[in-house]
């Protein structure tokens, strides 16, 4: 990818010459999709991003929020991985980890958490599974060996992923005010240190890569721009990143990710309206010979760039050899501009800003998405109930989470499989417990757009109210396809648009995320894919969990729904519908349920619907009996809603503000059993185990 004819003359214009051939790459690099953001970027505004809680918004490496009552701050953010997993499965993934958790480094916080939302081809295809086994391992080994728990997530199958699947990875620290940094350059006269790996001459050009549609070929022509991960060092980048913090040694910060040492350090001081000069032969290197596009591009994993006070330089290299990393004075803070010299001469000789924030944004044309018609099959009940429980976007994910340690840190208390993850801050020392829930669904947003978006915001709060958290803020990662494409555009437009609808619903600022376009091969488009990662927070440990304890009522908070468009059970049986209309109100009656003292078990209505949910609640020792008024109620997916198990539903009915339905009630004897009209179909715990092992049986 080159820089195109209209960019060039603004560049030329910039720089009242042509560029240099560095130049010429950087621009090409930061003016990227990837970084730029030029399709998107006027969507962004929809999002509502302030609160009491934010301390630090969109614009770092990750959001900074405080966590109420506590003087702990939380920090998120998630990327995209999307083009190097396709290409190189394990080190894709792997180091998209890695990428994350230097976002995280770069606050000065202390990675304790890592959410995965994975999507891919059909699963009967074997390519896909190929690729889901190779970035399961690539987010296990890499997450597993730096010591920071994967503990929440979603793993999805879509033929729109066959292609070009996507791996979106959330990662959460903590850090206090006091050792909060930030990316912004402060001073002229301060050193620009680089620290960690090597450079050499992997991931080159790989912010342009991630901004073209992938070609038949990509897996073997596109390979040098995949990153090669090394999780021990970056173990020892961590805790060489806390010591620096610890000792006040570090001024600004930023990790070295898309576009290399030309993007971290040119967007460092152009945050801080400054500039820089940097002698690239300065830059400790692994390979010989290296250019000088080289060592400014190259994506070489473990690496931070630091701002360090003159006076700290030996202090800082001092804390590098002890944990045994390079550490290179590479220049230093400017008034000027961003210059870099190699081998004698100057190279690189650019406003800062025009480098970093210059990239005109992109007027894309786009289609309004059209509503589907309605036509829903109608099979017996026992065929829809197999159907559905046999799904792949139904089973177990425990193949996948399995493989992640998610209980480094001693701090999880609320494991995978659960609707959010729970994280103790034991620093607050009062029960304070973090919450974490991530995902997307691609057959909501391929249905309608703007609803599924929507309800993907409702879903993921709702995932937080079963475990009694409420929401702090969110981040987003916004997959689509070739924005040129009217029709993308308008879907992406769409989603966009619902997105930041549904997280003012649940009252939750959008603080920061990622926009990854240019999804596309030579199978078509991906679905417009808004994978969301909310974080928030819970006064108490215990929470009741989504196993049926077997001696209470069962209820539906929130009420029964209509709508299967998006559903499984249209996936998986034929037909077409509207997405159903997702009440954000049922997500502070989920959470007032699942708080209640004579509440047993609660667990959301998400894939798959009723029928999933009671499914996935049924246990070897505790069943469900439960009468459905029809299909559509048993299979529609529209989120806001929980199943609950109480002693009392009386009193719970008398408490909540929406519609509560009374299903049936909890057993001991370790079946489901559901009817509808006067037919009933029973299933007990090792069959609705066999039917969502599909994942397991196929991978193992």
């Amino acid at each position: 990818m080159s820089l195109g004819d209209s960019d060039r003359e603004r560049v030329v214009a910039a720089l009242g010459r042509d560029p240099t051939p560095a130049e010429a790459a950087l621009f090409e690099n930061l003016w990227s999709e990837h970084c730029a953001y030029r399709s998107s970027r006027s969507l962004l505004s929809a999002f509502d991003s302030d609160s009491e809680a934010v301390v630090v918004g969109p614009g770092d490496d990750a959001a900074v929020v405080r966590v109420p009552g506590t003087d702990q701050l939380v920090t998120v953010g998630v990327e995209s991985h999307n083009h190097p997993s396709y290409v190189d499965p394990y080190d894709g993934a792997a180091t998209g980890v890695g990428g994350i958790v230097r976002d995280t480094l770069s606050m000065g916080a202390y990675p304790i958490a890592l959410a995965d939302a994975l999507y891919f081809g059909d699963f009967d295809d074997e390519h896909a599974r190929y690729l889901l086994d190779g970035v399961v391992e690539g987010i296990s080994d890499y997450g597993n060996a730096i010591g920071v728990p994967t503990v929440a997530g979603a793993t999805q199958f879509h033929d729109g992923y066959t292609g070009n699947p996507l791996v979106n990875v959330a990662c959460v620290g903590l850090v206090t005010e006091d050792r909060l940094v930030t990316a912004a350059a402060k001073s002229p006269g301060n050193k620009l240190v680089l620290v960690g790996n090597a450079t050499g001459r992997d991931g080159l050009g790989g912010a342009s890569f991630a901004s073209e549609d992938l070609a038949e070929d990509a897996e073997t022509a596109d390979r040098p721009a995949v990153q090669v991960g090394d999780p021990y060092t970056e173990k020892l980048l961590i805790e060489a990143n806390e010591t620096l913090v610890d000792r006040d040694l570090v001024v600004a910060a930023r990790d070295l990710g898309a576009a290399g040492l030309g993007g971290a350090s040119s967007e460092m001081v152009a945050q801080g309206e400054l500039g820089a000069r940097i002698t690239l032969d300065a830059v400790h290197q692994r390979e010989p010979e290296m250019n000088a596009m080289e060592i400014l591009l190259a994506e070489s994993q473990e690496r931070m760039c630091y701002e360090v006070a003159p006076a700290d330089v030996d202090a800082v290299r001092e804390v590098a050899t002890r944990y045994d990393l390079g550490c290179s004075v590479i220049g230093e803070v400017t008034t000027g501009n961003y210059v870099c010299e190699f081998d004698g001469e100057t190279v690189v000789d650019a406003p800062a800003t025009v480098l970093a924030d210059g990239a005109p944004a992109t007027d894309q044309p786009s289609t309004a998405p059209q509503a589907p018609a309605t036509d829903r099959p109608d099979p017996a009940l026992g065929t829809a109930i197999d159907a559905v429980l046999s799904a792949p976007n139904t089973a177990s994910n425990e193949w996948v989470y399995r493989q992640y340690d998610h209980e480094v840190g001693a701090r999880t208390v609320q494991r995978p499989g659960e609707d959010a993850a729970g994280l103790a801050l034991h620093e607050a020392d009062d029960g304070t417990t973090v919450a974490l829930s991530a995902g997307a669904n691609p057959g909501w947003t391929a249905c309608q757009p703007y609803a599924g978006a929507y309800a993907t915001a409702v879903e993921n709060a709702t995932n937080l109210a079963a475990a009694g958290a409420e929401p702090l803020a969110a981040v987003d990662c916004l997959n689509g396809g070739n924005p040129e494409d009217p029709d993308v555009y308008g879907g992406f437009e769409a989603m966009v648009a619902g997105l930041a609808d549904g997280c003012r619903a649940i009252d939750t600022p959008v603080v920061g995320g990622n926009v990854s376009l240019y999804n596309d091969s030579a199978t078509g488009p991906i679905a417009p894919t808004p994978t969301l990662a909310v974080v928030g927070y819970r006064d108490q440990y215990p929470v009741p969990g989504s196993g049926l304890a077997g001696d209470g009522d069962l209820v539906l908070v929130g009420g029964h729904a209509d709508g299967l468009g998006g559903s499984v059970y249209l996936q998986a049986l034929g037909g077409t519908d509207q997405f159903p209309a997702a009440d954000a109100a049922g997500v502070a009656a989920v959470r007032e349920a699942a708080t209640r003292a004579d509440t047993l078990a609660v667990h959301d209505i998400s894939d798959g619907g009723l029928a999933v949910t009671l499914a996935e609640m049924v246990t070897a020792d505790a069943g469900a009996t439960v009468t459905v008024p029809g299909l559509a109620a048993l299979f529609s997916e529209c989120p806001g809603r929980a199943v609950v198990e109480t002693r009392d539903a009386d009193a719970l009915q008398a408490a909540l503000d929406v519609p509560v339905v009374r299903l049936g009630s909890a057993t001991t004897d370790g079946t489901l059993s559901v009817t509808i009209d006067d037919e009933t179909v029973t299933r007990d715990a090792a069959t609705i185990r066999d039917h969502r092992g599909v994942i397991a049986r196929e991978l193992d």
